[in-house]
């Protein structure tokens, strides 16, 4: 299945009873002052689309940001935005690729069936000459019984192993970040980077505010001396734009990716965590 559809596609779609569409968009942090993006979402939206608020489908147990909660939790949060075992969800965000990728990562961990990414997102939409609508969508409960792969989702563990094993981790942090030169957004955590990680800024990946054609993402990674043959775990600053790298090795065709979805906001103040700064 491809994980990206056109506006024409969803346009074609629209009115379906098992059509479910999300703005998913989140703001960046560090930028001041943040984009209310819900306020734009009641203002211009993709005509049923409802708003998915990634902070509140997070485990607020933990002090981490934007971790997956419990599959229970999901499942009830889930099914009282309406949307159910059989929906067809297709996910956008307002501008350019950021948070929708994290939030198709999820329902796919969760186990959904049928979940797209809207190419271009709302922009795009909009471009085409589509029509919009304002205000809030409110959708019927619906039940979505979320089944975690709990192979799609690494934690701290897990990543000192891989470290051990020379396994492939991929860094969608910016280029200073991961070399160490440029501070983290976050107080109190050390830039830097895992031992053999990768640095893949997600914004390499992206063009004109869409995912790069599936060929040209082949590139990118060959070219940084990616296995798509071999396991391959993604990793940001809070396991959002993680989410961009995982999303396009999907469309590259890789063959077994995780996540770590503490990434950087744990790793970087873990006590026992190897830091290595770029020369």
């Amino acid at each position: 299945m491809n994980a990206l559809v056109t506006p024409a596609w969803l346009h074609g779609r629209l009115g379906g009873s098992a059509l479910v569409i999300l703005d998913a968009t989140l703001p960046p942090v560090g930028v001041q002052p943040a984009p209310e993006v819900r306020g734009r979402y009641f203002a211009s939206h993709i005509p049923g689309a409802v708003f998915f608020d990634i902070e509140e489908f997070s485990d607020h147990s933990t002090s981490l940001p934007h971790m997956l909660p419990t599959a229970e939790e999901f499942s009830r949060k889930a099914s009282a935005l309406g949307i159910g075992d059989e929906s067809t969800i297709v996910i956008y965000e307002q501008e350019g690729v950021f948070s929708a990728p994290r939030v198709w990562w999820m329902f796919t961990t969760f186990g959904a069936r049928n979940v797209r990414l809207l190419d271009g997102g709302f922009r795009a939409w909009v471009e085409a000459g589509l029509s919009v609508e304002s205000g809030e969508v409110r959708r019927l409960p619906a039940e979505f019984r979320a089944r975690l792969n709990r192979a799609a989702v690494r934690d701290f563990s897990d990543i000192q192993q891989m470290i051990g094993q020379r396994a492939q981790i991929l860094d969608a942090r910016s280029t200073g970040r991961f070399a160490g030169t440029t501070p983290e957004p976050r107080p109190g955590i050390s830039s830097g980077h895992m031992p053999g990680a990768i640095s893949i800024p997600f914004t390499e990946l992206v063009e004109n505010g869409s995912l790069l054609p599936a060929e040209k993402l082949r590139e990118v990674f060959v070219k940084k001396g990616v296995d798509l043959q071999s396991p391959i775990t993604t990793s940001c600053g809070s396991g959002v734009t993680a989410a961009v790298i995982s999303l396009a090795l999907e469309v590259a065709e890789a063959k077994d990716v995780s996540l770590y979805d503490g990434s950087w906001a744990e790793y970087g103040q873990h006590p026992e965590a190897v830091i290595e700064i770029s020369n």
